[in-house]
Formats: C-alpha cells, sequence, structure tokens
C-alpha cells in the first residue's frame, strides 16, 4: 500500500464500521482515529475539547451556514471569527482531517472525512452496511438492549450521522455514488470487509500506478 493512503469509513450503525476500522488499522500498521480525532481537533485549533464532544457528527440547521463555507473558501479560517459553535467545530475538524492525510496514512472513521479528502488522490472512502435485522442483533449484544430499544436507536443514530453529513458536505450520506467502495458487512462478515477493502487498494493502485 502506498505510504500516503488514507482510508475512510462512513458507516450505518451497528454495521461495525469502527470494528472494521480498527482491525484494518492494524493489519497495516497504521493509527485509526475516530474519537481521536476531536482531541487532534481541539488541540490543533484551540477549541475546548468539551466542544467538539458536544458538537460531534450532530447536525445544524443554521442559515448561517453558506455564509460560514463562503468565508472558508476565501481562506479565512484561522481565528473562525464570529461562527457559531456547531461551524467552528466543523471547520476545525475538517482542518484537522486535511492536515492529518498529509502527515500519515491512517484510518479515519466518520465526521464527513471521505469529504474533506475527495480532492486527495490518496484518499479511499469507503462506506459500511447492512441489513438492520444484522444491526439490531449487533447493538443488542454490545448495549445489552431488547430489540425494540436496539431498532430505535439505531434509526436515531442513522438519522443523525445522515443529518450531519447532508448538511455539511455537498453528497449524500450512504448513497454509492458518494464513496469509491460500498460494503454490506453482513454478508461478508467483518473481516471479509477488511479483505475487500485492501484488494480495492490494491487494484486501485495497480489501475493508476503509484505515482498519480
Amino acid at each position: 500500500m502506498d505510504e500516503r493512503t488514507v482510508i475512510t469509513i462512513g458507516r450505518e450503525f451497528g454495521s461495525g464500521g469502527h470494528e472494521i476500522g480498527m482491525k484494518l488499522a492494524e493489519k497495516l500498521g497504521i493509527k485509526c482515529y475516530d474519537k481521536e480525532l476531536l482531541e487532534l481537533a481541539a488541540k490543533e485549533s484551540g477549541l475546548c475539547e468539551e466542544l467538539f464532544a458536544s458538537q460531534d457528527e450532530k447536525p445544524t440547521n443554521s442559515f448561517l451556514y453558506s455564509l460560514v463555507m463562503d468565508t472558508y473558501s476565501l481562506g479565512y479560517t484561522n481565528s473562525y471569527v464570529d461562527m457559531p459553535i456547531n461551524h467552528k467545530v466543523f471547520l476545525a475538524q475538517f482542518d484537522a482531517i486535511k492536515k492529518l492525510a498529509e502527515r500519515e496514512s491512517c484510518v479515519i472513521v466518520g465526521r464527513c472525512a471521505d469529504y474533506a479528502l475527495e480532492d486527495n488522490p490518496y484518499a479511499v472512502s469507503v462506506f459500511i452496511k447492512a441489513s438492520l435485522d444484522e444491526r439490531v442483533q449487533r447493538i443488542k449484544r454490545i448495549y445489552e438492549l431488547n430489540d425494540s430499544k436496539a431498532a430505535d436507536l439505531i434509526q436515531k443514530t442513522d438519522k443523525r450521522r445522515a443529518s450531519y453529513y447532508n448538511y455539511y458536505s455537498s453528497k449524500k450520506w450512504g448513497e454509492a455514488k458518494s464513496y469509491n467502495l460500498c460494503i454490506d458487512s453482513g454478508l461478508v462478515g467483518i473481516d471479509g470487509a477488511i479483505d475487500m477493502i485492501l484488494k480495492f487498494i490494491e487494484l486501485k493502485e495497480k489501475n493508476i500506478g503509484k505515482d498519480i
């Protein structure tokens, strides 16, 4: 694998996306960033880490968003002046993801990382899904819930993640064309999903060559 490769993982709740990311990173000998990205973004931006935890992958309906992104596109990002907290947090994470990809090969779970790195030729974007039944069984086991509560938690978490992704990115959460590779972990399993990602990276690099 090219040492500049960064794998981003979007995931349905209960599909095993986090576990796949962790095991994939371990297999490749690189780091996996999920919640760890919040600490990194807080450190680099100077914002309080608690702000990142409170705003983590939560949607917003602020009409100021277009103005904020216009300001960002013009390069006025250092001070995050006069922005709502959720936008400050998002842009700090956005910057942290870009800087991280420049420094090291890694796996990044969630947080619109695929959008932040859509112009990075070494980024590979993956989305992990599974049937509702498969996900209910997994969430029941992990959180010790009954079927009804597990299904409700899945629905609410997926809705929150989709709203966040659709709001901040120019793409649609979970839609195939938004990603390089979509995998049903319920059909191929955790290890099978990892094998598919590794094979995809191998074929991609073979097809386009090491020097992009």
